[in-house]
């Protein structure tokens, strides 16, 4: 319609002698017509007055109650137009933010009226994020809901999805589940565990994430551990540590070897015998009392016992240390340790079935995935779907604790699963990463508040409170603090305490050596030097005090 038609048809055209100030107003701020329009179309209506009016007459002697019909509609257009023209030439910016004013109360007004309706919440029966108590629904979403409203001020309806589905498209192209109750009006929003993909996005709006989450292996934890390796006695202790151990018994033995030749006391036996702490024996007498068994030869003097003493101790310690930790890493080998660790690892396997929700974005992930591992793992499923598939990430669950059966799909809900069944396990590995978030009609106006107030909620901590509260358990804490072995530096203190028992067993035995080195100088009138000298030449010799003796006394 151009614009002499829009003039035309205009009610202050019409109807002239309705013309009032707020009309006028209302027309020019609300018809976007230009003044060459308005001139123009004023200019018409005269000239087709002029042709049509009686010549023979004169007007200044004609009443007035005898003009007609169309000198009065002309008369009240013409008052019109000039009003119009000195507003629109005068007032531009006057109308313009009029305008601007009228388009913000109707926009504020639009608003109010969405803040103030009840909207239809569909969601899905999945814990934790709704189930029923009763005859209302708990859970991670509902208290998220909730929040919503509190923050953007509206009232909400939840109902659970008719069909139990989160929503995707059939051979005919319909949706069904959550998406489809969306696309068909039969639902405002979405709010639940529903995964944000490329086919959804194109016929449905999302908000931003609430949850993160990925594609992982939930399994059962007998059927994913193997027997120990050969060599798992040695993991409570790491290499460092298992070093320093070898090196503190090589330095006892030695010592204890000095100690039983430097001591006066380890020598005084009987004439046939020598020195019992050979350095072998010494050796045997340490690998004794690592395994909690006395061996012989007993020491005797002082500063072998100081010696033995500190060792014993060290050993104790050792031993409760290494026990302990062998028992939390067998504990956290059992918990953390599946031997499919990856999706490669579970396809090269063939004790194990696996498959997924059927219809679920994972399904999607592995149809439409170009690489091969999970291409081989859809033909898999797809060879075996009868079993393969399950309804409900419920019914997945049920399937691997009863049988050998590996469940792929989120890891939020895997986790939730390990949380709640203690012999259950999630693998390591995560792939497609992608978040959960709620969902309306395409380019709702609810998206972007409900946006901006999911990273708000983000941001203050809120939505890791609503997960921690909703994916406690007992079992998530069981083994979660991981393992490790035991370093050298956590030992560090019984390694100090056998350092200096041993320096000190030293020193008291070159003590004892000294006191008996002087006695024999004053026997023999030797200066105590040479008397010394000669102790340690007996002992490093081989000989023996008793040998000596006895070769005096013969003749």
């Amino acid at each position: 319609m151009d614009e002499l038609a829009k003039i035309s048809k205009h009610p202050l055209v019409e109807k002239p002698s309705q013309i009032t100030l707020d009309s006028l107003w209302n027309a020019m701020v609300s018809v976007d017509i230009s003044v060459a329009a308005l001139v123009k179309f004023a200019q018409g209506h005269l000239q087709s007055y002029s042709s049509n009016f009686p010549e023979k007459e004169s007007r200044n002697g004609l009443p007035l109650l005898l003009l007609p019909l169309q000198m009065a509609k002309v008369f009240g257009l013409l008052v019109c137009v000039a009003a119009v023209l000195l507003l629109k030439v005068f007032v531009p910016a006057g109308a313009q933010e009029s305008q601007a004013v009228l388009d913000e109360t109707e926009k504020n007004g639009r608003s109010k009226r969405q803040s103030q309706q009840i909207l239809t919440v569909t969601t899905i029966l999945e814990r934790p994020f709704a189930m029923s108590k009763g005859s209302e629904l708990e859970g991670y979403c509902i208290d998220l809901l909730s929040k919503l409203s509190e923050k953007l001020g509206f009232k909400y309806l939840v109902a659970t999805v008719k069909d139990g589905r989160y929503g995707m498209r059939d051979n005919d192209g319909n949706w069904n589940g959550m998406v489809g109750e969306i696309i068909r009006k039969e639902a405002d929003l979405a709010v639940a565990p529903l995964t944000i993909t490329s086919v959804r996005e194109q016929t449905i709006s999302f908000t931003k994430p609430f949850i993160q989450t990925g594609i992982s292996i939930l399994l059962k934890r007998d059927t994913t551990a193997e027997g120990p390796f050969f060599f798992h006695f040695l993991n409570p202790f790491s290499k460092e540590t298992w070093v320093s151990i070898v090196i503190a018994y090589l330095a006892t033995c030695i010592c204890l070897f000095l100690v039983g030749r430097l001591s006066p006391i380890e020598w005084k036996e009987p004439q046939s015998e020598k020195n019992k702490f050979t350095f072998l024996n010494s050796l045997w007498f340490g690998a004794g009392a690592l395994t909690l068994q006395g061996a012989e030869p007993h020491p005797k003097a002082f500063s072998a016992r100081i010696i033995a003493t500190v060792w014993w101790i060290f050993t104790v310690v050792l031993l409760a240390a290494y026990i302990a930790n062998f028992a939390a890493f067998l504990n956290y080998e059992s918990h953390q340790m599946p031997t499919i660790q990856t999706f490669e690892d579970l396809v090269k396997q063939k004790s194990i079935e696996f498959g997924t929700l059927n219809g679920s974005s994972t399904y999607n992930f592995f149809k439409n995935s170009k690489h091969p591992t999970f291409q081989m793992i859809y033909e898999h499923m797809e060879k075996r779907k009868d079993y393969a598939y399950v309804k409900t990430f419920e019914e997945g669950v049920q399937r691997v604790k009863e049988s050998k059966y590996a469940l792929l799909g989120e890891s939020v809900m895997q986790d939730l699963a390990v949380a709640k069944h203690c012999d259950l396990i999630r693998a390591p590995e995560i792939i497609g990463a992608r978040g959960y978030g709620i969902a309306a009609a395409q380019d709702s106006p609810l998206i972007k508040n409900l946006s901006v107030e999911v990273l708000a909620l983000s941001e203050s901590g809120h939505l890791d409170y609503l997960y921690k509260k909703w994916w406690q358990s007992s079992c998530s804490e069981k083994g979660s603090t991981g393992w490790v072995p035991l370093q050298a530096q956590t030992l560090g203190g019984i390694f100090l305490l056998l350092a200096v028992g041993l320096v000190l067993g030293v020193i008291a035995s070159l003590i004892e050596l000294v006191n008996k080195a002087r006695h024999s100088a004053g026997q023999q009138n030797k200066s105590c030097c040479s008397a010394l000298s000669e102790e340690l030449g007996r002992r490093f010799k081989g000989g023996t005090e008793s040998q000596e003796n006895t070769e005096k006394v013969q003749p």
